[in-house]
């Protein structure tokens, strides 16, 4: 999607600025006029109905419009029926909603839910529970919605002062289903009566505040120890998920370091039966050559050679394998260390791995030279029976000479 204008950007946030003050008017008048009024409020009080007149502008805001079979829908419903995942205890909310027949458009129920939510004073912990999930909310809302912008966090903060009102309101008979309201600025525009009124609701505000800071430092100690244990669950956690990679890894190290050595050992197995096979090859050839007449000497010396080659490359396969060794001894040592700093280093893991890999490569590499050596021994013991063939052809044809 293309990024919105700055004009756009500009309105948006006038429009998130002019919704957040007119939430906290809304709910400073509601507080104050139910404190004065000192009984349990319904649905008819003007406040009330205002109060929650602006929540839904500010829930409404930014709202991504959904496409359906019958239309286009934007409601804020939506976003209110992730509070039942997220939160077990908004689970009543949700069935006594369901359960309500009169409610025939996602506008009505949400409505309904605000109205259950307000009564159990939970409308503040459920809706800080969907702001602490804004990815899921971004399916629903623009990224500079109101919900999804700090003015969000600021509303949730001024709802926890709704915890001081009782609240009794009547579902059955309201029209929830009918056009958002509009919102009445005379009630936020009245003048105070007199300056005893003023002393009287100054007393009053006071002891609003009073009850406002305690309602707020009670939801605020309980948002501390939830998350107080969030983080040692997490803690909890990340520490068994450490330990077992760590033992994972350590598991996994260990067979491939097994496997390393049965490689080994069957590569020094072979390098030791081909090397005694070309010693054995190499005597039994000395004795025929020996037996042979003079004018071999220049065959012997070729043998000579190639058993001189044979040695180099023994040689060079024997240095392969103390490189080997050396490699494993250093494997050996990577792994203690690994054991001793699993918590600490994890990062040393990728490098093991690395080293692992090279080792691997190194050790397929050492199976296809010892590969091409017998290759090569092969091929060089083809060359001593042609040779033999050559030799006997040439002793029989001496001896029918001699004859």
């Amino acid at each position: 999607p293309l990024p919105p204008r700055p004009g756009a950007r500009y309105h948006n946030m006038e429009e998130r600025a002019n919704l957040m003050n007119m939430m906290k008017l809304s709910i400073k008048i509601l507080i104050q006029s139910a404190l004065s009024l000192g009984r349990t409020l319904d649905s008819d009080f003007p406040p009330l109905q205002q109060f929650f007149v602006v929540l839904e502008h500010c829930l409404k805001h930014g709202l991504k419009v959904k496409k359906t079979f019958i239309g286009q829908n934007k409601s804020f419903f939506g976003p209110l029926e992730l509070v039942e995942k997220l939160c077990p205890e908004a689970s009543d909310i949700a069935t006594s909603v369901k359960n309500l027949p009169e409610l025939k458009t996602a506008v009505g129920r949400g409505r309904a839910w605000l109205y259950l939510a307000l009564m159990q004073k939970k409308l503040a912990d459920y809706l800080k529970v969907l702001l602490d999930h804004k990815h899921l909310l971004s399916e629903f809302y623009e990224p500079d919605a109101l919900m999804m912008e700090e003015e969000g966090a600021v509303i949730v903060g001024l709802l926890v002062g709704l915890n001081v009102i009782d609240a009794n309101l009547c579902l059955k008979g309201e029209d929830l289903d009918s056009q958002v309201g509009v919102i009445d600025f005379s009630l936020y525009l009245k003048e105070t009566q007199d300056n005893d009124a003023k002393q009287d609701g100054g007393i009053t505000a006071v002891l609003d505040q009073k009850h406002y800071v305690e309602e707020l430092n009670r939801h605020l100690s309980c948002t501390v120890a939830d998350l107080q244990n969030k983080i040692d669950c997490l803690e909890k956690t990340n520490s068994k998920l450490q330990e077992e990679v760590s033992t994972d890894r350590i598991g996994s190290l260990q067979e491939e370091q097994q496997q390393l050595k049965q490689q080994n050992e069957l590569i020094r197995e072979r390098s030791e039966k081909s090397v005694e096979v070309t010693k054995e090859d190499t005597k039994v050839e000395l004795d025929t050559y020996k037996q042979s007449r003079q004018g071999l000497d220049e065959m012997y010396s070729d043998v000579w050679k190639q058993l001189k080659e044979e040695k180099k490359i023994r040689l060079e396969l024997e240095k392969e394998l103390e490189l080997q060794i050396g490699m494993k001894t250093e494997m050996e040592i990577a792994m203690k260390l690994l054991e001793k700093d699993t918590h600490e280093k994890q990062d040393t893991l990728v490098a093991l791995r690395q080293q692992l890999e090279e080792v691997k490569a190194i050790n397929l590499q050492m199976f296809h030279k010892s590969q091409n050596a017998e290759c090569s021994l092969q091929q060089k013991t083809e060359a001593i029976s042609s040779f033999e063939g050559k030799t006997n052809e040439m002793m029989s044809s001496m001896k029918q000479m001699e004859e």
